[in-house]
């Protein structure tokens, strides 16, 4: 298998071979990151680009972190102390760090095709710099859906993490999906593992249009996805393998489209409670920051034997090496 992707904008058009190369590839650099020097030379001399138009602490200090484990030298960019406040538009910003010799741009903004765009005026400079989305608006969050993905593979089989250990899965998203980017990355990894992803949420935060998220267009994959929606939480719990609860994105809420937080967490909250409506071993996920007591009960984040929070903070350095490594080189897995 070999890895011919130049930019990673979304995930709606990954196939099943280029899941498993990155988690084959993850898997090794978690081994890597288990040893003493956590460091290996891949990318020496390489420039990495963080272009965070938005607010990150994990995202960012992850890709940060990957690119260092890999020798990249990093270049971090603060929108607030930038030549954007003196009217500089990001596509020369962009063309800015392309002058000073970047080789891949990581890029998080608050409107959706940021990334898209940036990556396009690239491919029409004609330069070799890829582009991976690190969130964008409302639209798709890749490496964290891949991060999850790894996480919950490499619970099943950490050995050899794959796609296929996911099929017949019951997975549950519950939470503010309308406004999620990760929650959209999600359902296209998720489904792709031939799982059965049912999303929970108020109909102010779950429109019925999601029932066909995944018939779109832009979906080449010829996969038969299953994506179930409930406006209601206990039909989504139900013997559940895994339970993912989403933060209420109240920064882009333009509406007030719930009653009250506390409401919320009475209808929808996950609790160690209603875990009992799942399968025994069921494990809960969140892509964090995390409102303690409003998606998930704060005793439930914290115990080790339902709680995947931490791992999933661990498994995001692993799986954002394993996204640059390959961009930034493109060579067969295992060839490190």
């Amino acid at each position: 298998m070999s890895w011919t992707r130049h930019h990673v904008l979304s995930l709606a058009d990954f196939s099943t071979a280029e899941y498993d190369i990155v988690l084959q590839t993850a898997s090794s650099f978690q081994e890597v990151l288990s040893r003493r020097t956590k460091k290996v030379p891949t990318l020496q001399g390489q420039v990495v680009a963080n272009l965070f138009f938005e607010s990150s602490t994990r995202t960012r200090s992850s890709f940060e972190l990957a690119a260092k484990r890999l020798s990249a030298d990093t270049l971090n960019f603060a929108p607030g102390t930038s030549s954007l406040t003196k009217g500089e538009t990001i596509l020369d910003t962009a063309k800015t760090y392309l002058a000073m010799g970047t080789d891949m741009m990581v890029i998080r903004h608050k409107e959706a095709g940021v990334p898209q765009a940036i990556a396009a005026e690239m491919d029409r400079l004609g330069v070799k710099v890829g582009v991976l989305n690190a969130g964008d608006g409302q639209h798709e969050h890749p490496s964290q859906a891949l991060l999850d993905l790894f996480t919950i593979c490499s619970l099943l089989d950490s050995e050899n993490p794959r796609l296929s250990l996911l099929e017949g899965k019951k997975i549950a998203i519950v939470g503010d999906i309308l406004h999620s980017r990760v929650a959209r990355s999600n359902i296209w990894s998720l489904t792709a593992s031939g799982a059965e992803v049912h999303l929970a949420a108020p109909p102010t935060l779950l429109p019925k249009w999601f029932a066909d998220y995944v018939k779109e267009p832009n979906d080449s994959s010829n996969v038969d996805r299953k994506l179930f929606i409930h406006w209601t939480l206990d039909p989504a719990l139900q013997n559940a393998d895994f339970v993912m609860t989403l933060r209420l994105q109240r920064e882009r809420m333009t509406n007030h489209l719930l009653p009250s937080l506390r409401e919320y967490h009475q209808q929808f909250g996950v609790t160690r409670d209603r875990l009992q409506q799942c399968r025994a071993n069921v494990k809960v996920l969140h892509p964090g920051p995390v409102n303690r007591g409003v998606e998930i009960s704060s005793d439930l984040m914290d115990d080790p034997q339902f709680s995947l929070i931490s791992q999933q903070v661990t498994s995001g350095v692993a799986v954002r090496m394993a996204l640059l490594y390959l961009m930034g080189g493109g060579k067969e897995v295992g060839g490190k």
